[in-house]
């Protein structure tokens, strides 16, 4: 086993055998994709029932997660050539605004659901 140049070395120390990058990138995937379909069946929902603001907010839904799929291909791009460089990258705000924008959609389908069942 030969030594390491010094640009392998760091990148060694940064990037994740473990594909962790990759695996974190897939995440964000995934969650866009969850937002997206509890976006459409919420829009789905609303259309049945004549609640144009809760098809609405389905949409806004919708298109928050089709805006988070975008995002998340193009930052692991962005993160994919400092990682081989050997700098390490750290993005809590996007954590923090995706957080608080699944609590806020969390909250806004809880409130129509007791509505709804309210007011039958």
């Amino acid at each position: 086993m030969g030594a390491l140049s010094k640009p392998e070395r760091r990148w060694s120390k940064v990037v994740d055998p473990g594909l962790q990058q990759e695996r974190t990138a897939l995440a964000w995937e995934r969650t866009a994709i969850a937002i997206m379909v509890s976006g459409v069946l919420l829009a789905r929902y609303a259309a049945q029932s004549s609640h144009w603001s809760t098809a609405l907010i389905g949409l806004a839904q919708t298109m928050a997660g089709g805006g988070l799929l975008v995002w998340a291909g193009v930052h692991y791009a962005e993160l994919r050539g400092p990682l081989l460089e050997g700098t390490a990258v750290v993005h809590p705000v996007a954590t923090r605004v995706i957080g608080l924008g699944t609590v806020a959609f969390s909250a806004a389908a809880l409130g129509f659901a007791v509505l709804e069942i309210t007011l039958r």
